[in-house]
Parts: C-alpha cells; structure tokens; sequence
C-alpha cells in the first residue's frame, strides 16, 4: 500500500501565520501537525509515502527529509493550485504502481482505530459527523455504504463529513476517474475535487464503505487550531509535567515547552505551546501557541498564535501574529 498526502495548500484561514509557515508545520501540543500523520503511518508499516507539496513547500520538504531520514517517500509539485484531485493527478505514474493506495490530506489529525481502514477489504471513506456538514464534503450512506458523494453543498443530504482519509482498492479505476476529470476539465468552483473523482467511481460500479472514526480534527481555522492543541495537551498531560523548573514562574499544565527557554516572573498555561529557544519575562499566557525564537515581555496573552522569530512588549491582547514581527505596546 502506499499512501499518498496532498499538502500544496496556502491555508488561506490561517493567516497570517501561512504567509512564512505552510500550514502542515503549525504546532499543536509540541508536533507539527504533519507528524501526527506521519507518525500514524509508520505505525502501520505503509510501504512508501507520497507527498504532494506546493505553497512554500521546499520548507516541508526540509522538514520531512531532516525529521524522517530513513522514511521511504517521494515527493511531488503541483505548480497551480487547482484543487486536491488535480494535486493528486501529479503524482499518477508513481501511484499507478500501487496495488492499493491510502490517500491521507495533510492538514487534519484523525483519531480511530486505523486497522479498520487500511486492513478493510473495499473502498472505504474515514467519516464522522458534524454539526455544519455544508463546510465540508459530505456522504450520504445506506447500511454503511455510500450512495452519494457531495462537496460542501448548500443543502447537505446528510451531517456525514469526509475527515480526509480514503482507501482506494480499484486504484486502476481511479486512476481512470481521476484522469478523465482532469482532460475533460470538469471543474469545481475553478478546482478539480477529490470528491467528483470518487463520484465517478461509483458509475464505474465501485463501492465504497464509510468508516466512521472517533476524533476528528481540522486545523484549517485559528479558532480549531488553538482548540486542537488544548485538546492534545490534555492528552499529554503526564508528559508535560517533565518541564522545568524557571526562575520565579508558575506553570498551570498541561504545557508544552520547548528546548533552550528562558521564562522568568510569569505564569504559563494551562494549554499552552511554546517552541524552541522562546523567552518570556513578567508575562501570563494560557491557552496560545507561541513559535520558535520569540521574545514576550510584559505581556498577557490568551487565546493566541505568535509566529517565529516575534517580539512582543507590553500588551494585554488577543492576537494571531506571523513570523519576524516585532510589536511594542508601551
């Protein structure tokens, strides 16, 4: 089985941290969100990954090759961003080989049992439900099969969203459907949807299972970000006890805290993720994601997402700030 990760988007909901910082390398609880998905896959012992990168892709690249040397893995470009079954058309000679083929989008963490997608004998769609199921790609399903496929439309037939995991077993067939949309130029909203691809399949007569998982998180929004990194924090909790010890400070776990901190006369958490080499003075923070290299002094923050290489002076804000800005409120 090879698995195959679409990750070519801007995250256009997550500026402006996607302007410096593709989206698959956001932290949530200490871990970019692409090795949550990684890490997965090599639990499963799947065979090769295949990487579909384009929007400042080189930096998932560096990241991939430096963070997972020995992974078996292939990387591809999609130069236009036409939309997921166009990103996935890049890298058909290569998929074409598969027997069967795990397609995996590179912006959300799933919860669930895996083995009941990768060892399940058909097609299968991860699945769960939703509250807004017009955001989303949606199925509508009869005795666990799916009958329809429909991309976030404005009167869902179902609350059954797709999460972003697929099993294809008829990998010639959807190389087929697949290839077929792309030529003919059917297109969705300017964009070829993975969706319509698997809706052409079932005309060809295939039939996919829903699987429906246990957790699902979309990290595209800073609201759902933020949301999931207090959620995984919680579940690390006994890991983030190990922090040390900083001159004059409090920590409220669950935290993650970077290598190579300096905190001093603050109170840190709960739920809050700071990177490597971060210095913080006379400040509170709870609930935010603080990046790599910043420096906050004077400072209360909640509910917040400060990039790389940042420096904030005297403020008591909610803010969502990109890499290298520096801010000074005194």
């Amino acid at each position: 089985m090879i698995a195959v990760i679409p990750i070519a988007g801007t995250g256009l909901r997550l500026r402006p941290h996607t302007y410096t910082q593709p989206k698959p390398l956001l932290p949530v609880a200490g871990k970019p969100i692409i090795s949550y998905i990684i890490d997965q896959l090599i639990e499963s012992d799947i065979e090769e990954i295949v990487f579909i990168v384009g929007y400042l892709g080189e930096k998932i690249v560096n990241f991939i090759n430096n963070t997972y040397p020995d992974l078996n893995k292939k990387f591809f470009t999609q130069e236009e961003r036409l939309g997921s079954a166009h990103a996935i058309w890049q890298a058909r000679e290569k998929i074409k080989e598969a027997d069967e083929l795990l397609i995996f989008f590179g912006d959300t963490i799933v919860e669930t049992d895996f083995n009941r997608i990768f060892n399940a004998p058909s097609s299968c769609v991860g699945a769960m439900k939703v509250d807004d199921p017009g955001s989303y790609g949606v199925v509508e399903i009869d005795n666990n099969k799916i009958i329809r496929f429909e991309e976030k439309p404005a009167i869902p037939s179902s609350d059954i969203a797709m999460v972003g995991i697929y099993k294809i077993v008829e990998v010639p067939l959807f190389i087929k459907a697949l290839s077929g949309i792309i030529d003919r130029g059917l297109e969705l909203q300017q964009e070829y949807s993975l969706t319509t691809v698997l809706s052409q399949m079932t005309g060809y007569g295939v039939q996919f299972d829903v699987v429906m998982v246990d957790n699902w998180y979309d990290c595209g929004k800073i609201e759902a970000l933020l949301e999931t990194n207090a959620n995984f924090l919680d579940k690390k909790e006994a890991l983030s006890l190990e922090v040390p010890t900083f001159y004059n400070s409090i920590i409220i776990h669950p935290v993650s805290i970077g290598e190579g901190c300096e905190i001093a006369n603050s109170i840190i958490g709960p739920h809050v993720t700071i990177g490597h080499r971060v210095t913080i003075k006379n400040s509170i923070i709870k609930n935010s994601i603080i990046s790599n290299f910043t420096n906050i002094r004077e400072a209360i923050l909640h509910e917040s997402i400060i990039g790389s290489d940042s420096s904030i002076v005297g403020i008591t804000q909610k803010l969502n700030i990109g890499d290298n800005t520096d801010i000074d409120f005194r």
